[in-house]
């Protein structure tokens, strides 16, 4: 009877060691980190459990590197992800394992706003932070859809490129569909070519359906759009942008894609528009305005003749005298 006993003790002094190893594990691990600040660690793909404990001690996130493997194997058997990493100040080896062991990345946001041109967009992807590669070919204007994208560490920015393409091409299916059976356009491209058009004539939301009005009825009508945005596209050799105003020799600057110039529509889009313009060149407002010039105080004034567009342009031309 006395090994019974004996090994009744050493079972219970095994089982009180294991909870103390246990309580002194779980101790260790809850442990403040030695981090001032935030820390932000890249850990690639491949990288040996050794390698990043040596790591994320040259980073200041850990403090004895030698004993994270072990740490890392004791701890639970679910793997370490790699990818980007924000630690907080004062992280734990919990609190870190448990990051890297749901794959809590940092994750990027890249905004594209309504009218940039392929152009200006371009320029925003190349400084992008934390993205990968090149372009395969410059996209077509008016081919990306603007919004926020959100993306982690070593996203391909032909990746990027390819979910804004993918998210034009399927709003404009789903847009299409559904337009306005009355419209003067012939195709989803014409659609997009005069959403671009709007897009640059307006930034007031609720105009927009006002000035595609005013477009489609020219349209009809075989008028030229004489739209300035078409002109400025052009003298800016498709950036979008000009650092100076429009002259009358503007307005003469032979190019399809200048509508004081040529008949119809741009040969092809002037920039990316946003999905309210395209909705508002698909769904028009019911007007038979032909005419509009900039009020004086964000918007326009709309008119259906010329005599009263005259007008119009004349009361600019006074507030601007004024200020």
């Amino acid at each position: 009877m006395k090994w019974l006993i004996r090994l009744a003790v050493a079972l219970v002094f095994l089982g009180v060691a294991a909870m103390a190893g246990r309580l002194a594990l779980q101790s260790y691990l809850e442990a403040p980190g030695p981090a001032p600040e935030a820390i932000v660690v890249v850990l690639a793909k491949g990288t040996g459990t050794s390698e990043i404990g040596q790591q994320l001690a040259r980073s200041g996130v850990i403090a004895r590197p030698f004993l994270w493997p072990a740490v890392v194997k004791l701890s639970g058997r679910q793997a370490l992800k790699a990818g980007e990493y924000e630690f907080p100040a004062g992280a734990s080896l919990a609190t870190i394992l448990d990051m890297m062991r749901k794959g809590q990345v940092v994750i990027h946001k890249l905004t594209v706003a309504e009218g940039l041109t392929v152009m200006q967009i371009e320029t925003i992807l190349r400084e992008a932070p934390a993205v990968a590669g090149k372009l395969d070919q410059t996209p077509a204007e008016g081919s990306l859809l603007p919004s926020t994208y959100f993306y982690t560490y070593g996203q391909e920015r032909q990746d990027l490129v390819g979910r804004m393409q993918k998210g034009m091409s399927d709003l404009l299916d789903d847009a299409w569909a559904k337009r306005d059976p009355s419209l003067p356009l012939s195709s989803k491209q014409e659609a997009v070519i005069l959403a671009s058009v709007v897009e640059r004539e307006t930034g007031v939301a609720e105009e927009r359906p006002h000035v595609a009005a005013v477009f489609e009825n020219r349209l009809r009508l075989h008028m030229r759009l004489q739209s300035d945005p078409t002109v400025i596209y052009v003298l800016s050799h498709g950036l979008g942008v000009l650092d100076r105003p429009l002259n009358h020799g503007d307005l003469a600057t032979p190019s399809p894609f200048n509508t004081y110039a040529s008949d119809g529509l741009p040969p092809a889009p002037i920039c990316n528009p946003g999905k309210a313009s395209l909705m508002a060149v698909l769904h028009p407002l019911a007007s038979d305005d032909l005419y509009f010039v900039a009020d004086g105080s964000g918007g326009h004034a709309f008119a259906k003749s010329l005599a009263d567009h005259n007008l119009n342009v004349t009361r600019l031309r006074k507030l601007e005298q004024n200020k």
